[in-house]
């Protein structure tokens, strides 16, 4: 059975549609965000980087990171939007951000080490930050997302 080795709230600063997570040496990343940024399908992995394409134009999104040592079970609830992909983190740790508004200061630590890791992202308030955008930037956290990250074997 798996088990969560650490979860991590992170709030991030959403904007034009977008936000992204990417190792955080990014000269391991071939196409650094925003190079090559556009709003599209809600997960896009490109090397070194997950885009993300958020219901709202500008907002603040609540993130949870998850590290797990298998596969977990799919996070509970119902979610508007859920995707699989994979990444490769050389530094063992991820710069969050927004498009314009860039990248947090604080990493996000995964491991001690360079690894392959399978990736669950599950999303919610897509459709009410979209219509909370429309009138204006919303002040509440309404979009969440949980990131669940496991070591490929």
């Amino acid at each position: 059975m798996a088990e969560l080795i650490s979860c991590e709230e992170v709030p991030v600063e959403v904007d034009f549609y977008g936000l992204h997570l990417q190792d955080w040496d990014d000269s391991q990343v071939p196409v650094r965000f925003p190079e090559g940024w556009e709003a599209g399908p809600f997960l896009r992995a490109r090397p070194g980087r997950l885009d993300i394409t958020s219901g709202g134009h500008t907002h603040t999104a609540g993130l949870t990171i998850e590290v797990w040592d298998a596969e977990p079970p799919s996070p509970s609830g119902e979610w508007e939007e859920t995707a699989l992909t994979e990444i490769f983190v050389s530094s063992g740790q991820l710069e969050v951000g927004g498009v314009a508004g860039g990248p947090m200061p604080e990493p996000v630590h995964l491991s001690e080490q360079a690894c392959t890791w399978s990736v669950r992202v599950a999303c919610k308030g897509r459709v009410e930050v979209a219509e909370q955008a429309r009138r204006g930037v919303p002040e509440a956290v309404v979009e969440r997302y949980v990131f669940q990250f496991w070591p490929q074997l």
